[in-house]
This record gives structure tokens, sequence and C-alpha cells, in this order.
């Protein structure tokens, strides 16, 4: 009898095949979304406790974002910033109003927007503070995750990011995350132009500083006249019950990097905000990018950010990250298996202790998948918890019922 290969494993296979194997993803292939759900392609249904790694706070094909995307995709697309068009306009004032900046410098992916501040960081420090020419210092810390490009692993501490990619980018100092005495020292360096860094550590494994020490970073900052580069773009946007995680202690950096659910998962579109004084250092031909700034990129970018507002889903998300930790942690009563948990809002992670039998934090994402919830691991023993925004609390109670019922027979 030939056994035919099932129509997930063909398109897994062409994939591994034909693709770069840069991934290494769940076996699940998926084809529909919609809201907190998301399909595979034999129907079986899924909540998406991942969202894109936040670029789907607004859940699935949210039907606002996507008519907007339609509408202006079927007018205009892309012009190139070569002209004028009638769109971006409307949504740097929109963007700017809304975070209280000056100026938006719109661009496509998280790693591009990073690049961006780094460049603005730079230019502003030599501009500026009077910095000697190609002796400015970029403070950034450990465990810190910006992208992938290589300017920006010049300052990453993770050997999966660095090895094989030098020679690295020089101009960096790393110092410990959450720690204002290393961050003072470091600062006192009249030669530092920026300090770089995540309100809370996403991709490291939801590492949440301690109270107080993004508004000690600001004062020092401000102190010793340096700029404080906010990369917001996997805790920003309702993400963590605030509309930035900054909002937590009240603090403003001099330029703020957004990314991902900035077009609710749509497209690639990101942002650098900055004022006058930062953004203007940079002249015509200095920096650029063909796609940044078009006019669908506009227009869902706004429609977006309206929507997480007019919506609710940063308090949402907030009230709901309250339930979830609050059930992790009782969980965390009854079972060895979890070590920790930490988040704020919805964007939590849970620390798995390997089990007797050698069983990971990567097999329980595998049989939570099998009881259809997907999740994924992050550096090992760390797993991330952060659903789409729009999501209830009826269905958040039949998701963590399917985490403890997972963990429990672990």
């Amino acid at each position: 009898m030939i056994q035919t290969l099932s129509v997930s494993q063909q398109i897994i296979d062409l994939e591994d095949k034909y693709g770069a194997h840069n991934y290494h993803p769940l076996s699940v292939v998926l084809s529909k979304g919609e809201g907190v759900h998301v399909w595979d392609v034999d129907g079986k249904r899924y909540f998406d406790f991942l969202s894109a790694y936040s670029a789907v706070n607004q859940g699935h094909c949210h039907p606002r974002i996507i008519n907007a995307l339609v509408r202006q995709a079927q007018t205009l697309s892309l012009t190139s910033r070569a002209f004028y068009n009638d769109k971006l306009g409307i949504c740097e004032e929109f963007m700017a109003k809304l975070f209280g900046f000056d100026k938006v410098l719109m661009m496509n992916s998280g790693a591009e927007a990073n690049e961006t501040a780094l460049k603005l960081a730079r230019k502003w420090g030599y501009m500026k503070k009077g910095i000697p020419t190609n002796e400015a210092v970029i403070v950034a810390v450990q465990r810190n995750f910006h992208g992938r490009t290589l300017a920006i692993v010049s300052a990453s501490t993770d050997p999966d990011s660095t090895k094989g990619f030098g020679p690295f980018m020089p101009g960096y100092q790393v110092i410990p995350y959450d720690d204002v005495v290393a961050l003072e020292e470091a600062l006192k360096n009249k030669n530092v132009c920026a300090f770089w860094v995540e309100p809370i550590q996403g991709e490291a494994g939801v590492f949440v500083p301690q109270d107080g020490y993004l508004k000690k970073a600001r004062e020092l900052c401000t102190k010793y006249n340096v700029l404080l580069m906010l990369d917001e773009i996997q805790t920003g946007l309702g993400r963590t019950g605030k509309l930035l995680a900054g909002d937590y202690e009240g603090i403003k950096g001099d330029v703020l990097i957004l990314g991902k659910a900035l077009s609710g998962g749509t497209m690639p579109v990101s942002a650098v905000l900055a004022n006058d004084e930062v953004m203007l250092c940079i002249k015509p031909g200095e920096h650029g990018s063909t796609f940044g700034g078009n006019p669908i990129a506009a227009v869902v970018a706004v429609e977006s950010l309206k929507v997480l507002i007019e919506e609710g889903l940063i308090e949402n998300a907030f009230k709901l990250g309250e339930v979830f930790r609050e059930r992790m942690n009782l969980l965390k009563q009854k079972s060895e298996h979890i070590n920790l948990v930490r988040g704020k809002g919805l964007l939590n992670a849970v620390v798995i202790n390997e089990t007797k039998s050698g069983k990971t934090a990567w097999d329980l994402c595998v049989t939570l998948m099998q009881k259809g919830l997907l999740a994924k691991p992050t550096h090992g023993d760390k797993i991330r918890f952060a659903p789409p925004l729009v999501i209830t609390e009826q269905q958040l109670d039949e998701c963590c019922k399917i985490i403890e019922s997972t963990v429990l027979e672990f």
C-alpha cells in the first residue's frame, strides 16, 4: 500500500527544500486567521498565543485594518519619497500628536527603524553634543534584541546572533540590564550619544525591570545630555496594558522606535519618532527607504492605532494580563515544572523546568499545539504567551485550562 504525504507535510517539505533554514517552526501549516484564532490547512482551529511576536495585537485580519488596506491598494500603493503622496502627512500628524513628538520618520521593518535610530543618535551626537568625528558611543544592554542586521547584532550578547558574522561595528558599550549604577558609570563618558533599551526585554524571555529603572534612566540621560532611545517594537501599542510600556513610569524617550502592531500584522510598517532637535539632524539624501511611508502603510498605520484606542484593546490587555498571571501563578503552586511567571499586560513568559524524563519547553509547546494552542519557546526554557489583545475573558479562560491541563500532565 502506497502512503501519500499529508498536505501539511508536503508544504513543510517544500519550504525545507527551497527555503533558507533560518527558522525552526512548529510543525503546523497555517492558512487562515481571524481574531485570536488561526486555522491550519486541514481546517483545525488554534488559539494564537504568539501574535506574530506581537505584530497582531489587533487580532488576525481585523476588518477595519483590512478594509483600509484594500481601499488604498486599489487607489495608490507606492510613489517612493521622490514625490509627495496624499496620505503620509496625515499619518505623520496623527502619530506625532498621539505620541507627543515633533516629527515621524516612517520605515518598514523593526530592524530598519532601529538602524534609523542608531544613525539619528550618532548624527545628533556629532552635530549637537559636539562628539569628535567617528568617536560616538551608544550604550546598549545585555540580552537585548533589536533586530538582526550587522549594525544591530554588533551590540548583541546572544551567541546565536553573533557567531560567525563578525567583524562587528564598533561604537557600542554593553552594560547589564536593569542596573542604574552601571548605566550612570557608562554615561559619564562624554562621547556617549544614546542609551538604547527595551522597556521590557521581550525576545530574551520577557524580563521586566525593577520599578523605577526607566525613570532613573530618563533622569540620567537628561543629566549627562544623552538621548534615551526606547525600542517599543514588541512592548508598545497596547501589548503591556499601556499604549507604551514606558507609560508605566510616566517617562518619555528622546527617540521612540515602533513597528510590528503598527500595521496590525498586515504589512511591514515601522516608525521612529523624535523632536526637531534630533530628527532634523538628518538631511535629504542621508537616509531613506523606497517603501518607507508609502500610502498603504500610512493609511494602515493610522487605522491600526485607532483600532487599539477606540476598541479598548489597551485596557483589555491590562485587565486580562492580571488574570493570566494569577492563573499561571496558581498553576506554579501545583506543578514543579513551572519555575517562574513574569510579564505585564498580555506580554508574559512562563519559565519551564525540564522534567526528569528530559521533556523541555519545546515538548510542552508541541503538546499545546496538539491541544489547539500555539506558543513558542525562546532561549530554551521560556515560553512566551502573548495572544492578540482582542481576546475575551471567556477565551482566555479556555486557553488557561489548556495550558493548565498540559502542564499538569507533563
